[in-house]
């Protein structure tokens, strides 16, 4: 599969135009990078140039063999967090009943004599396991970089990969430190370094988060940015992770579950999350009162009184606190269980 070189056109000074790439029958235009390399990044272009160009001949005109896919494990940076079932199933069907079109790219694994490891095709060498045959693979020397940059380059063009993989892809190339310009995954993904920018940002968006929202396959950039522009905000970082906790929205789809964050993000709190309760209480000697109040998850109780019983009484509750705590959940455990 031929592409063009997408560092060509970073050390090219003249006007960039639109590289088009083609893979599995799917085409993508996009522009390329407007990224200007000069002296140690530049000579450091010079030279991923020359991996890029290897890479685009990896798996042309090479031999082809068949591996155990049990030999086989999965690349140590990923260009997606999981697989869309449906997709899956389809391109299973296909080569249950076609056979594998496609050659994967696998390399010695450097820390395991006789095993190999995944560049790219990891679907289809899960396809492979599942229906229990062998895999076709061209096995190729290469070092990380490299491996990266034919990664990046194998599904740069692809229509089908989510914004939130890419994101994360490019955060863990950034992560290895492969060069102090980012030159590598911005060479590899062929973006610039606003999209790069925004990228990270969103990459760096909590785990828990991005986890229940899962790949959202339609939502874009923009959107995802938006999302990590309302979570910068403590508060809505809070009201998020109770939403993605109530049961109603784990039962949404991806894409349905991300709407149904940034919407209620935007929204205003409900007035029962919002409404203060006040009340006070005095004893029966009234030496003293106290002025009772509740929002949310704060409660407050304040003491006054004429004399120093207001302080008295307080330092006698702060002592008593642990006992009084034990009292409280002995009566709740026994209401909750009957007894």
């Amino acid at each position: 599969m031929a592409r063009k070189n997408p560092f060509a056109n970073i050390l090219d000074s003249r006007p960039h135009g639109v590289d088009e790439f083609a893979t599995d029958n799917k085409r993508l235009s996009r522009p390329v990078s407007d990224y200007a390399a000069k002296g140690a990044s530049r000579s450091l272009l010079n030279s991923l140039d020359e991996l890029a160009a290897r890479a685009d001949r990896l798996v042309e005109g090479e031999t082809v063999v068949e591996l155990e896919p049990e030999l086989i494990e999965a690349s140590f940076v990923r260009d997606r967090r999981s697989d869309d079932e449906g997709d899956f199933n389809l391109l299973m069907e296909r080569i249950r009943e076609r056979g594998q079109d496609s050659p994967i790219l696998v390399r010695p694994n450097p820390k395991s004599a006789g095993r190999y490891m995944v560049v790219f095709g990891h679907r289809r060498w899960k396809v492979a396991q599942a229906l229990g045959r062998k895999v076709r693979a061209v096995v190729k020397d290469i070092e990380d970089r490299e491996h990266v940059l034919a990664l990046g380059q194998e599904n740069a063009a692809r229509a089908d990969i989510p914004f939130i993989d890419r994101a994360l892809f490019a955060a863990d190339v950034v992560r290895l430190h492969y060069d102090d310009d980012n030159a590598t995954i911005l060479s590899a993904l062929s973006i610039d370094r606003t999209t790069l920018s925004k990228m990270l940002s969103v990459a760096g968006l909590p785990s828990p988060i991005l986890q229940a929202i899962g790949q959202a396959k339609n939502v874009g950039r923009d959107r995802w940015y938006e999302l990590k522009l309302l979570l910068d905000s403590p508060a809505n970082q809070e009201r998020g992770l109770e939403i993605i906790g109530e049961e109603a929205f784990s039962a949404l789809s991806s894409d349905a579950r991300f709407d149904c964050l940034v919407r209620k993000l935007k929204s205003k709190p409900s007035r029962k999350q919002n409404q203060t309760t006040k009340r006070s209480w005095v004893p029966q000697d009234s030496a003293l009162s106290a002025e009772i109040s509740a929002e949310g998850k704060k409660f407050t109780l304040a003491l006054k009184a004429k004399t120093s019983d207001a302080r008295a009484f307080g330092e006698y509750l702060s002592e008593n606190l642990d006992q009084l705590y034990e009292a409280f959940r002995r009566e709740t455990i026994s209401q909750e269980t009957g007894g």
